[in-house]
């Protein structure tokens, strides 16, 4: 026994530094790499962790990274149109990124060839990048007029990071509900106009400012909120968001204030309260002082007063993490 497990090692070991791949088999099936094991407990188990293994920041090294993190959690209905790095394929007039689909599908060929790629859908993996990358592919093959499942990508498989144009803008489009699902949304009718009225009225009116970057104004019943996506490092963000806190200069002005921050896809979101009557046009000038603001106490890096530390803390006591 001891000699066929040295035998089956050594099998292994060759084969591995060959670079050979091992392909997938059912779980209880003996693993191909010749290790003399169960599949599920040799490579399949490395293949389980690649799958569910979560990326902290899935949409790093995408251009508008932060716009990316407030279409995926913050903006009920927005759309941006994606560039494929080898170009669209034949049949395939456009590619457009939109917040949520019909019926909550991951993707979608329109009749006309165009494919919508939903992006608020429940993750498959640990990296939603990849699982979007997945559907992109699909929908990009699908016959025209139809939907794209939902399913779990394999392992290695490419990410947006690989089939996007990396020099394209990335300028999302805020709409005021869901009419980009269809190609003539004034012609619905029937069971489809009522859905998207229903759609419609769910959806909570957001605003993108134009002054600052990945900053959304939004408008509730009780009060108006500033939720801002930023890229900066965490520890040095919320060091600089204490110490204007601590001076009394956190606020964009009479009756609003920070409430806080939470924390999705490895970024940081402040929040501010807004008073009711407070319109994302009046807040574009105060959220570009206050970014002034922010890069200052951001260059500072003396240690923080106990004024600062006791405000920080209360930050990092009520932040959560969506993700």
């Amino acid at each position: 026994m001891g000699k066929k497990r040295a035998n089956a090692g050594a099998g292994k070991g060759s084969r591995a530094a060959a670079g050979g791949a091992v392909a997938v088999v059912g779980a209880r099936e003996p693993c191909p790499c010749g290790s003399g094991r169960r599949y599920k407990a040799c490579h399949g188990r490395e293949a389980a962790h690649a799958v569910t293994e979560l990326v902290r920041r899935p949409f790093e090294g995408l251009p508008g990274e932060c716009d990316w993190v407030a279409l995926r959690e913050l903006v009920p209905a927005a759309t941006v149109p994606l560039t494929l790095n080898a170009g669209l394929p034949e049949g395939v007039p456009s590619v457009t990124l939109g917040t949520v689909l019909p019926m909550a599908w991951p993707g979608l060929r329109r009749d006309t060839g165009g494919v919508l790629l939903g992006l608020q859908n429940d993750a498959a993996t640990g990296d939603v990048s990849r699982d979007l990358a997945d559907t992109l592919q699909r929908a990009l093959e699908v016959t025209p007029g139809n939907p794209v499942e939902g399913r779990r990508p394999a392992p290695g498989g490419p990410r947006l990071q690989d089939l996007l144009d990396l020099s394209a803008p990335f300028v999302p489009e805020v709409h005021t509900g869901f009419e980009f699902w269809l190609e003539d949304a004034e012609t619905a009718t029937g069971e489809v106009a009522a859905s998207l009225e229903q759609a419609n009225q769910a959806a909570i009116p957001t605003v993108r400012l134009t002054g600052v970057d990945a900053a959304y104004w939004c408008e509730t019943p009780e009060k108006n909120h500033l939720r801002w996506v930023m890229a900066h490092p965490e520890e040095t963000l919320l060091d600089a968001m204490a110490r204007l806190h601590a001076a009394g200069v956190s606020s964009l002005g009479d009756g609003t204030r920070l409430v806080g921050s939470f924390r999705a896809h490895g970024l940081v979101v402040p929040v501010w309260d807004l008073p009711v009557g407070m319109s994302a046009d009046e807040v574009e000038k105060p959220a570009a002082v206050f970014g002034e603001r922010l890069a200052e106490a951001m260059a500072r890096t003396e240690p923080l007063t106990a004024e600062e530390r006791r405000a920080r803390s209360g930050f990092t006591n009520r932040q959560i993490t969506l993700n």
